[in-house]
């Protein structure tokens, strides 16, 4: 019979959460698990599942909800890039499931492409990147979906024979790539590309790799969400400093430019163009 200390230890492998059927299948027996729920060490969710009290509470949610964590929840779980999203959980459900509420629920009604267990409480990488195709503007998708590609989630070749069933998701899969360095990359080149803009992503000049050139001689530079620290400003300052001498301008914008004001970051690249400073 295994101990109390081996379910504990058994629970914290997994998250903290688990169906009660595989906790069963793993050797666990009805008496331990009814001594572990109460000693409190276990609690129950919904009848079916079993959670200790520190469990992540993002699949707790989930199985409270009867779904599966996905879209932006599971993306920023698996530690992809997402946008801004607030406090909201993203919950996968079944089409035929009750209709269910609770605030600080985006319940998620279709299937994905991937089949996934009654069981799971997580969506595969290719449903939650659909989910994340239909849940926001097809430039903050694109960029969970080549983040998902550029930390190796998913290769793009594969998402491109998915067989999508989702005009956005289809069109994602078919222009996805590796080379954004970050979301606000893949922001930017949509943004350039609405213009008629070509962008050069992850140029080398002078051995060192800047986000974007176009032409011959316009530089963007983009920083991230996170990107504050003084160190960061000071080696910034060199970099735009060197590029300056070897006859570059270099024109730099942050997160909050390129998701919140995207009409003044067309403009100023568009005036620069209008210049001939990318020649």
């Amino acid at each position: 019979m295994r101990s109390l200390d081996e379910l504990r230890e058994w629970m914290d492998a997994r998250a903290g959460i688990c169906h009660v059927t595989a906790v069963r299948d793993a050797g666990f027996t009805v008496h331990g698990i009814r001594r572990a729920v109460d000693t409190g060490m276990l609690q129950r969710v919904r009848r079916s599942w079993l959670a200790t009290p520190g469990c992540d509470p993002l699949l707790r949610r989930a199985a409270e909800t009867g779904g599966r964590l996905t879209c932006l929840s599971a993306a920023s779980r698996a530690g992809l890039w997402t946008p801004v999203h607030g406090d909201l959980v993203h919950v996968a459900v079944a089409p035929t499931a009750s209709r269910i509420g609770g605030d600080g629920l985006r319940l998620h009604w279709s299937r994905g492409p991937v089949p996934v267990a009654a069981t799971a409480l997580e969506d595969p990488v290719i449903n939650v990147l659909l989910h994340v195709a239909r849940c926001i503007p097809r430039p903050d998708a694109a960029a969970v979906w080549e983040s998902a590609i550029r930390k190796k989630h998913v290769a793009a070749d594969v998402l491109a024979r998915v067989d999508w069933r989702c005009e956005v998701a289809r069109g994602l899969a078919a222009t996805a790539s590796s080379l954004s360095d970050s979301g606000i990359e893949t922001r930017f080149v949509l943004l350039m590309r609405s213009i008629g803009v070509v962008v050069a992503q992850q140029v080398s000049i002078d051995g060192h790799r800047v986000d974007g050139l176009i032409g011959e001689r316009l530089v963007v530079q983009l920083d991230g969400f996170a990107h504050h620290q003084a160190r960061d400003r000071r080696r910034d300052i060199r970099a735009d400093a060197r590029l300056a001498l070897r006859g570059y301008t270099v024109l730099r914008f942050d997160y909050h430019q390129v998701m919140f004001e995207p009409d003044d970051v067309i403009a100023v690249v568009a005036n620069a163009i209008a210049q001939g400073l990318h020649r």
